[in-house]
């Protein structure tokens, strides 16, 4: 749309004087007659133009700088005009020159709206463009926290992408002025089936014709009719039913959508395995002004409009790989000839382009061809002939990481497909099975290696947040859905028995056949993950796992059972439960009495935990407990228990975004040995209780975003070990005690976005070990007259980095 250039009031009222003095001319004067009605003509044709770009820019508050030319030009016409009707009959030198002004004038308005108008409309669609991508990105990436699951928002598109314009114009075409309903774009896996239906989705003619109605749901290998339901009602802001069945569901779902107009909706289900035909053909039989978009590795006979992505051409493959290896344009050593073998055997998928470029990008030419004579030597991982030179070039690309580097690649498997993994997850599994550092920065590194082979792709909510003495709980992986195949398959060359790992997607209540004829034999793995969806019943087969230490539960019902197998696992060091369903799933016996002794790190995410029991508060190994997005407060007002040396090897505990804790529950003051303690994005907390002064061995304390939290208990002065404090965006606190200047240790504070506080406690004075400050400018001025007393001390004022750049490819 041209309303940045063309907007104004005053544009308006200026060319409403020229078209009233036109037909005033028009009327009383022949000496022009016919010029001034072909100019009367050509008024009247953009007169509807002009009153919307007129309406538009008192919506949107434009600036009419860009329009003082026009409007003078126009002004200058209705003089023109006026002028002509005082021009004589009989002055035919007058008549001559005026009617070539009048011409002049015509010309120079439709230069106007066919040259300029276009060009400037071109320039902020792409502007429009780049603003959606950077929203629709930032929303998607907060869809994993804080009451955001479901967005339905398209993703942002990458930034380079070729070879797609003649498939998006016959998509488009199927979209905009097809019969078909449902639309299907097949193709084997990396082929760019999301890519283009986000393109599809960020196009400026289907923006117009479907508005906000556009709903972009990935639905995976599993899909659940009732979770994609529920996103949808959430994504449009509506009250999410209680839904009894899918058959109810999918009626209350068309109950909504017939609500929406004016415009049409475009439904897409990117993904699509199996086990939704009977959803869409509902859809499409209900709703006539709707098109459904299906991206999927399948075909589907009963849609018969099908797209079926084909690999790049030559060039276009050539484009996007040297994109991804010379990223910097620069000169190369490579041959040209090595670089087109390379291309060749990528296929034309553009993910292995993209993959294989990066893992080159930097590399000696000996590399280059040692990778050459590694595929001429390789096989299929997979049986589909479809995938085999893609799969051929992703696995050596995975065959050049190091050891250590492959193993965590391969562990990403254990969580399900088109999730975003929690580095902090990944820390916890890799602390104990490599030996890994406990402060992070071991698992970054790898995660940043992976990233930049696109093995992986990062996803950091608060870029800042790292910064944080360690914290990344919004730092965040995601990995494509054929490199966790590969992955699976790279974990699975051994014989069950012999793995080190054992990774299952079990699917409602079918268990495979050769799990329940295992019998009593035992499975060596180290790491086994065990992923159900929301019809699983929980009644779980026996197994022998006795080398386990790590566990990783995926689960999506809304009440769950721990399977009875996990007493035997003597070895397990690290449980993680994540619950990927829409609601908080109850975990009906946690914790099991006798698995508990090696236990030393447990995260659980979405989940509902009624008790504590005391075999818990035993727990002699336990080191790290999270707790992210779960109903915690009725555990912890029913725990009164008191037992000396609690929880003795406890140091870190995480609490995160779980919205029903009010006050921190007093007897976890009586963990003596804990370190580090996190309570963020707790929205609802308000008190701490005095006796948060005995955890007299804490170093590092974040209250990160608890934005009703009132004040800091006075205790907090017996906490001389502190070294660490972070209050940022504790916006309700209005005041610090007066006793923060014992905090003898404090070196770093961050407090930015403490609105609340208008001044500091004098004692802060005497805080000579503390080295920085990260706050914004509203505070920094509070802390500029202490400068003279803490004479090391460094105030860093920063603006707020939150990563909402995922407007990520979320992505993955």
């Amino acid at each position: 749309m041209a309303v940045a250039f063309v907007g104004g009031a005053a544009l308006g009222a200026v060319f409403g004087e020229l078209l009233r003095a036109v037909e005033d001319v028009v009327s009383k004067s022949a000496s022009f007659n016919s010029i001034l009605k072909q100019l009367q003509s050509t008024l009247n044709r953009v007169t509807p133009t002009i009153e919307d770009i007129e309406k538009l820019n008192r919506v949107l508050d434009r600036p009419q700088l860009e329009t003082d030319m026009f409007t003078d030009r126009l002004r200058e016409g209705q003089r023109l005009v006026l002028k002509c009707a005082k021009v004589r009959c009989w002055n035919y030198c007058a008549k001559y020159s005026y009617a070539k002004k009048l011409m002049a004038l015509e010309k120079s308005l439709l230069n106007f709206f066919i040259i300029d108008v276009a060009a400037v409309n071109y320039r902020d669609t792409k502007d429009v463009l780049v603003a959606v991508n950077r929203v629709d990105s930032k929303l998607d990436r907060m869809g994993t926290m804080g009451g955001f699951v479901g967005c339905c928002g398209i993703p942002g598109v990458r930034d380079f992408v070729v070879g797609f314009y003649e498939p998006l114009r016959v998509l488009k075409m199927q979209i905009l002025d097809g019969k078909e309903q449902v639309v299907v774009i097949s193709a084997a896996g990396g082929c760019g089936k999301t890519t283009l239906a986000k393109m599809l989705c960020h196009d400026a003619e289907i923006k117009v014709k479907f508005g906000d109605n556009i709903f972009f749901v990935i639905a995976s290998k599993t899909p659940s009719i009732m979770v994609i339901i529920e996103k949808l009602f959430q994504h449009k802001g509506y009250p999410v039913p209680a839904f009894q069945t899918d058959e109810d569901a999918m009626n209350q779902l068309v109950h909504m959508l017939k609500k929406f107009g004016p415009n049409p909706i475009l439904l897409v289900l990117d993904d699509v395995w199996s086990g939704l035909e009977s959803f869409i053909e509902f859809l499409k039989q209900q709703i006539s002004d709707m098109k459904i978009l299906v991206t999927s590795r399948f075909e589907f006979p009963r849609f018969n409009s099908t797209i079926k992505l084909k690999p790049l051409k030559d060039q276009d493959a050539k484009a996007l790989f040297c994109h991804s290896a010379f990223p910097h344009h620069g000169s190369s050593s490579i041959p040209d000839d090595l670089v087109n073998k390379i291309v060749k055997g990528c296929g034309g998928f553009p993910l292995a382009l993209d993959v294989v470029g990066r893992s080159l990008c930097g590399r000696r030419k000996e590399i280059w061809k040692h990778v050459l004579k590694q595929w001429s030597e390789g096989q299929s991982i997979f049986d589909s002939e479809s995938n085999k030179e893609l799969l051929t070039c992703l696995q050596t690309s995975l065959n050049t990481l190091v050891e250590r580097y492959k193993e965590c690649y391969l562990d990403l498997a254990s969580f399900p497909e088109d999730q975003r993994i929690p580095a902090t997850a990944l820390m916890d599994m890799w602390v104990e099975l490599y030996n890994l550092g406990e402060n992070g920065e071991d698992t970054i590194a790898i995660l940043d290696e992976l990233s930049k082979r696109s093995l992986v792709e990062q996803v950091i909510v608060r870029k800042d947040a790292s910064d944080a003495s360690g914290y990344y709980n919004e730092h965040f992986v995601m990995q494509h859905d054929l490199l966790r195949e590969l992955a699976i398959h790279q974990s699975s060359q051994e014989p069950i028995e012999q793995r080190t790992r054992f990774i299952m997607d079990i699917r409602g209540t079918d268990l495979p056949r050769w799990w329940i004829e295992q019998g009593q034999h035992p499975i060596h793995a180290r790491l086994v993950s065990l992923s159900t969806d929301e019809m699983f019943s929980s009644n779980w087969h026996d197994m022998q796992l006795p080398k386990v230490e790590v566990l990783v539960l995926n689960i999506q019902t809304r009440d769950y059972t721990l399977p009875q197998f996990m007493e035997k696992m003597d070895q397990l060091k690290v449980l993680i439960i994540t619950n990927y369903g829409f609601c908080s799933a109850e975990i009906k016996n946690f914790p099991l009495p006798r698995y508990l002794s090696s236990l030393k790190r447990i995260r659980l995410e979405h989940v509902s935990i009624s008790s504590i029991s005391n075999s818990i508060l035993q727990m002699r190994n336990l080191r790290k407990l999270s707790l992210i997005m779960c109903e915690i407060a009725e555990a912890f007002r029913n725990c009164t228990v008191h037992i000396p040396d609690m929880l003795p090897n406890l140091v870190e505990i995480v609490i995160d975004y779980c919205n029903d804790l009010v006050e921190f529950p007093a007897w976890l003051c009586n963990i003596r040995f804990l370190k580090e303690l996190s309570i963020t994005n707790c929205h609802e907390l308000v008190a701490i209780p005095e006796g948060f002064g005995k955890l007299q061995n804490l170093e590092v304390l974040r209250l990160h975003a608890c934005t009703k939290l009132l004040e800091l208990p006075k205790s907090i002065r017996s906490l001389h070990k502190l070294d660490f404090l972070d209050i940022s965006d504790c916006i309700s606190l209005t005041e610090l005690p007066e006793q923060m200047g014992e905090l003898f240790s404090l070196r770093n504070l961050h407090m930015r976005g403490c609105q609340g506080l208008s001044e500091l406690p004098c004692s802060v004075k005497n805080l000579e070990q503390l080295k920085e400050v990260i706050c914004d400018e509203e505070t920094a001025y509070l802390w500029e007259q202490y400068k003279i007393d803490l004479i090391n001390l460094e105030i860093n004022v920063l603006k707020e980095d939150v990563n909402l750049d995922w407007l990520h490819d979320l992505q993955p």
